[in-house]
């Protein structure tokens, strides 16, 4: 198979991979929170607990992604490096949610058991995760067909992840829970997503061939200095991971569960609000993961980025100014509250800018890999791409963090833990669905202005605030523009080929 038929179909089987992986992602990172919150009835120790596990299974990922990276460099098989370990991650990783969502126990022992589940979920996930996009370096070096490849997967996370962020609160949440009951609703839906993952991954694993040069190198040993002297000689590497994890923070904010739940206290508890909300939000990001490669050609990232954060500024104002100041049920447009309306609009415009830096962060990282070979002389793939997935969850872990204690702030996890009691006692049959979304509409009259107002101002100013960060640190310190970049290749180019008639 040549070049050009293996990237044609590499495009079209690599990036259908993700659809099911996202969709685990989505489910676990902006939902597992919701669904303890929602299920669990928990007093401020249990929270903090919980908190404290996410934030040390996190911890945990610092010293499991780059040592899972350095095992993929080790891997030599008939199947390359990369598809066992997305093989026996993601089976995996699909046992531990089905088990992490079908669970009845509360109190101390349900903590318990998120412990352990939280844990196996990092360890699996990291598995299928690095092996995954691990395999973009190897699927080309060029510059232009990574942009491509880079978008287009972005492109079907984002599918997978909007599908999940549709599905999960219209059918978890409200009139149209599965079960009539959220805790029934998320079990089965943990279910469904746990056979989807594998089966979009098949894609993967029987359609796309990779680069397996690196069978010629030799098998580098499992070694922490390695690991180490690869992140930190990387000068460019580290820069642009914290720019990355800055950003991250920020963008994770509204779908920590903080933007749920503004959603259900101010405008009724109602899944397909927030699935609005959501589809909305995200609808429009499609549209940059499409035409990036395109626009990367006629626009430089730096540019780019430049853009992006006067978009995401118009987004935010339109959702503040409403927020603060419109009442809610004042005015109708479009059939729907004027004031949802304008900060479901301003969300659209804020999310199109943080995915916009997502995608340019996520490539930047990538680039790095080739300025490893350049100033070291080897790639290091595996290593280098494991960071981006432990940010990524760090960044998640510190959300969690953030979302955590705006809810303690706040005082609102009086009404989720009302809430609770009433969704486990639907579920055991002890009162009708209509008595419980009756007693939570009247439940939710008692929360103040203040409480939704400081839910709104937490997913608005701080993901704007590590937005500008983010984007002033990529101004000042990362150097792999493209000009740079393009020619650090070439050079690359030109050493291998005297390598090769040297030899």
């Amino acid at each position: 198979m040549d070049e050009k038929t293996r990237n044609r179909r590499n495009l079209i089987m690599f990036p259908l991979g993700t659809v099911g992986r996202d969709m685990v992602y989505a489910l676990v990172t902006n939902f597992l929170l919701t669904f303890v919150l929602f299920t669990r009835s928990l007093t401020a120790a249990q929270l903090s607990a919980i908190t404290a596990i996410m934030v040390g299974a996190r911890i945990f990922d610092a010293l499991n992604d780059p040592i899972m990276g350095n095992i993929i460099e080790r891997t030599r098989s008939r199947w390359g490096k990369f598809k066992p370990w997305i093989l026996i991650g993601m089976f995996s990783t699909s046992a531990v949610i089905y088990a992490a969502f079908n669970t009845k126990l509360q109190g101390w022992s349900f903590v318990w058991f998120f412990g352990v589940i939280y844990f196996l979920y990092s360890i699996t996930y990291t598995m299928g995760d690095i092996s995954y996009w691990g395999m973009i370096p190897a699927l080309s070096s060029d510059g232009d067909a990574r942009n491509t490849f880079t978008a287009r997967t972005t492109l079907f996370a984002g599918i997978g992840g909007t599908a999940a962020g549709i599905f999960i609160p219209m059918f978890t949440t409200g009139a149209n829970a599965i079960g009539g009951s959220t805790s029934i609703a998320y079990g089965r839906i943990a279910l469904l997503i746990a056979i989807l993952c594998p089966a979009f991954l098949c894609f993967v694993l029987f359609g796309v061939k990779e680069n397996r040069a690196y069978n010629d190198e030799p098998v580098p040993p499992v070694s922490f200095k390695k690991i180490w002297g690869t992140i930190t000689g990387n000068d460019q590497l580290l820069w642009i991971a914290l720019i990355f994890l800055i950003h991250e923070i920020g963008n994770g904010v509204v779908m920590s569960g903080i933007g749920s739940t503004y959603i259900y206290f101010e405008f009724g508890y109602e899944g397909g609000l927030y699935s609005l909300f959501t589809t909305v939000g995200m609808s429009v990001t499609a549209l940059l993961m499409i035409f990036y490669p395109a626009i990367s050609r006629k626009m430089p990232r730096k540019k780019l980025m430049g853009v992006l954060v006067w978009v995401s500024t118009v987004g935010y104002a339109f959702m503040l100014f409403p927020g603060l100041f419109l009442a809610t049920g004042a005015a109708r447009a479009l059939g729907m509250d004027l004031k949802f309306l304008l900060i479901t609009i301003g969300y659209m415009l804020a999310n199109f800018g943080q995915y916009g830096f997502y995608l340019i962060l996520m490539i930047s990282v990538i680039n790095t890999v080739e300025y490893n070979e350049y100033v070291h002389g080897t790639r290091d793939e595996g290593i280098i791409t494991s960071l981006r997935p432990f940010l990524t969850k760090l960044a998640s872990a510190l959300t969690v963090v953030i979302a955590s204690g705006t809810y303690l702030l706040t005082g609102v996890t009086r009404y989720t833990n009302e809430i609770s009691t009433l969704e486990n006692a639907a579920a055991a049959g002890q009162i009708t669905e209509t008595d419980k979304l009756s007693a939570i509409h009247e439940l939710l009259r008692g929360v103040s202005h203040g409480q939704s107002r400081g839910l709104l101002l937490v997913m608005i100013v701080l993901p704007y605030a590590l937005m500008l960060v983010s984007y002033f640190l990529y101004l000042k310190r990362y150097k792999l523009d493209e000009p740079e970049y393009d020619r650090i290749c070439e050079e690359l180019r030109e050493r291998r080929a005297q390598k090769r008639a040297e030899a």
